[in-house]
């Protein structure tokens, strides 16, 4: 199928080569930069949405803040253009397939690969939530998996235009089944619905199946609002307990169970990896036991039944509370499809509550913020996260959200509630290699105290923990204080220039790979003393310190140059080799035929030569042509210039005479 955008150059830099992949809004190409002569991936957004000046300038400002990012874990963004009607975003070209793609190759991975791989998306999220930006889409589809293991996350912001366009399409139907019950409602979500969607995916990785399947994306995204699915260890017996409670705590329905953070689950996950038998606390929600052969089974709504336990002969509605409890099933089921329905399509307006600020209730008990602020309803994030507190007395609130004086629409207080002041010592657990935060998740948890120093570390990379004071395994009291070493990242290291003369160019390239260095500016000149191909000066003289990743420049010999004797005759003389053949033209001009060697690499490129700064020659050729054989003109001595995707490679002086 032919398409419009091959063969088209963005901005006089980006030449399209092929199709890569396609989605919802826009269609992702390889290209070619000219600029800096390399591929990368260029995302052009579909006709239908690029008309729109509104999306337009939403997508271009959406993929402005993404290109902020920066992240191993994350596709990096290098531009963000407008090229006439043409919305494009320029990206890192990936080798390798997307996550969904090799687990339809293998199944149900291992435990281990299941926890390398989300253990890198959530570092991805956690450096997007703490720019502000949430994914908002995260499935195997857009998650990257090059040749080494690295995990990338890609289409961040893109996901968030997408779902303002309410069109349900194929794309949003695999969407649909990582979808969290707040997104599915159309209600505010946060980066807890990324948090879900990450347990979704760790799910499929460890059990080989969607935790929820439907015909159609109404009701696969019904069932993540209305149902629980069957365990991780229902469906695989091997997988860890503790492995099991961290995928489901991250899928937890509600919001006060789930992980509040990234962060929070990276640091489950680094306690599972160094202790497969740790005890993750998370309580999972009640399930229907009726529904206990189903692939799904439906959240426990308390009945009357169960709030008063009379005699049935007493109670005369207590014979209709069946025909109620349907009733009123059936219309919680109606409310809740509408509800999806007008989040999906967009039907109908949402009225806006009325907004207030949140009362303090710091140091008070739940019962007692209750009756004091009657207009809120006060809830217990989990038991599980109750903490130590040297401040308010045990029972007493130590932690609210959202936090004084916050403006709210919900009438919702989430709270923690104080143990109490810690009297015992705890073991310290090791944090070597966890990021700064996790570590003092950990220590939060443990009750424990900690201050932070920095140092430089060869070993860790900037931002984790290179050790501990005391050390792990030591008993902490908390009224000690742990200190946290955390990693600069390495010093500048200073490496010695090696001489490159008298090298081939392939062999100069290698002894500066070697070094540590980088291959810098490679000219070609004539030299009457080297053979063709030999290096015959660098830039910066041996021996001497550099930074690593230093480009160092040298100059490489093109032989000695050949004798051009002048012909009277208007047309070249031609010789075996073409090189260096000169002839008179009619006006004067001296014509001279050379052949210019050109790289491999590329696999394709344009080629222009100019003579004192006039193109003479200018054409598309491939890296396996090797030479090509061009005629020149000019008068006296001038200078040759060969240009390979617009960077000058070769300089050649020549004498026309």
């Amino acid at each position: 199928m032919n398409d419009k955008y091959i063969g088209k150059l963005l901005d006089n830099r980006y030449e399209i080569l092929q199709v890569i992949g396609t989605g919802g809004m826009a269609v992702v190409y390889k290209a070619l930069c000219h600029r800096l002569n390399r591929h990368v991936a260029v995302k052009i957004l579909k006709d239908e949405y690029a008309k729109d000046e509104e999306f337009r300038n939403r997508f271009h400002a959406e993929s402005h803040a993404v290109a902020m990012l920066s992240h191993p874990n994350i596709v990096a963004v290098y531009d963000v253009s407008r090229s006439n009607s043409i919305e494009y975003i320029v990206m890192e070209l990936m080798d390798g397939m997307t996550l969904k793609q090799y687990m339809e190759r293998r199944g149900t991975l291992s435990q281990k690969e299941s926890v390398h791989f989300i253990t890198q998306i959530l570092k991805a999220l956690s450096h997007a939530h703490s720019k502000g930006i949430i994914h908002r889409d995260i499935k195997p589809h857009n998650i990257m998996l090059l040749r080494d293991s690295t995990v990338k996350v890609a289409d961040f912001g893109i996901a968030r235009l997408e779902s303002s366009q309410r069109t349900v399409t194929r794309e949003a139907f695999g969407s649909v089944h990582y979808i969290a019950p707040e997104q599915a409602k159309g209600s505010h979500i946060d980066c807890r619905a990324d948090i879900y969607s990450t347990g979704v995916v760790l799910y499929e990785m460890l059990t080989g199946r969607l935790p929820y399947e439907g015909d159609t994306p109404v009701s696969v995204a019904i069932q993540h609002i209305n149902s629980l699915p069957l365990s991780p260890r229902e469906i695989n017996p091997d997988i860890p307990e503790a492995l099991e409670k961290i995928t489901m705590k991250a899928m937890a329905p509600s919001l006060a169970k789930r992980y509040a953070s990234t962060d929070e689950m990276l640091a489950d996950l680094e306690e599972y990896r160094k202790n497969p038998q740790v005890n993750i606390e998370y309580e999972p929600p009640v399930k229907n036991p009726e529904d206990d052969t189903e692939a799904t089974r439906k959240l426990v709504i308390p009945s009357v039944d169960e709030v008063e336990d009379e005699p049935e002969e007493k109670s005369p509605l207590k014979a209709k509370m069946p025909l109620i409890a349907t009733a009123v099933a059936a219309t919680v089921f109606l409310v809740g499809l509408l509800t999806l329905l007008s989040a999906l399509f967009g039907w109908g307006d949402k009225k806006p509550q009325e907004k207030v600020e949140t009362p303090n209730v710091l140091g008070m008990t739940i019962e007692d913020a209750a009756e004091r602020y009657p207009e809120f309803e006060i809830i217990e994030t989990n038991e599980d996260t109750r903490e130590y507190s040297d401040e308010y007395d045990e029972g007493e609130i130590v932690k609210q959200r959202p936090r004084e004086d916050e403006v709210t629409s919900s009438g919702k207080i989430y709270v923690t509630i104080s143990k109490g002041k810690r009297t015992d010592s705890v073991e310290l657990t090791d944090l070597t290699n966890m990021s700064e935060e996790q570590a003092k998740i950990l220590l939060d948890r443990k009750g424990l105290q900690y201050r932070i120093e920095t140092e430089n570390s060869e070993e860790i990379e900037a931002g984790n923990v290179i050790k501990t004071e005391p050390s792990a395994g030591d008993s902490v009291s908390t009224d000690e204080v742990v200190t946290l070493y955390v990693s600069l990242g390495s010093v500048n290291k200073k490496v010695t220039v090696p001489n490159l003369l008298g090298l081939t160019e392939n062999k100069a390239i290698e002894s500066l790979v070697t070094s540590k260095l980088q291959k810098g500016k490679i000219t070609y000149e004539n030299s009457s003393t080297t053979e063709k191909g030999i290096v015959i000066s660098q830039k910066i003289a041996s021996g001497e310190p550099q930074d690593e990743g230093t480009a160092i420049d040298f100059s490489v010999s093109l032989g000695p140059k050949k004798a051009e004797t002048p012909s009277t005759d208007d047309k070249p003389v031609q010789n075996e080799d073409k090189n260096d053949v000169p002839a008179v033209s009619a006006s004067g001009d001296i014509k001279i035929t050379r052949s210019i060697r050109l790289p491999s690499e590329p696999e394709s490129f344009t080629v222009k030569i100019t003579v004192n700064g006039v193109t003479q020659y200018e054409e598309a050729h491939k890296g396996t042509d090797g030479a090509v054989n061009v005629t020149l003109k000019g008068k006296g001595q001038s200078t040759v210039c060969v240009y390979i995707n617009d960077v000058l490679r070769q300089e050649i002086p020549i004498d026309f005479k």
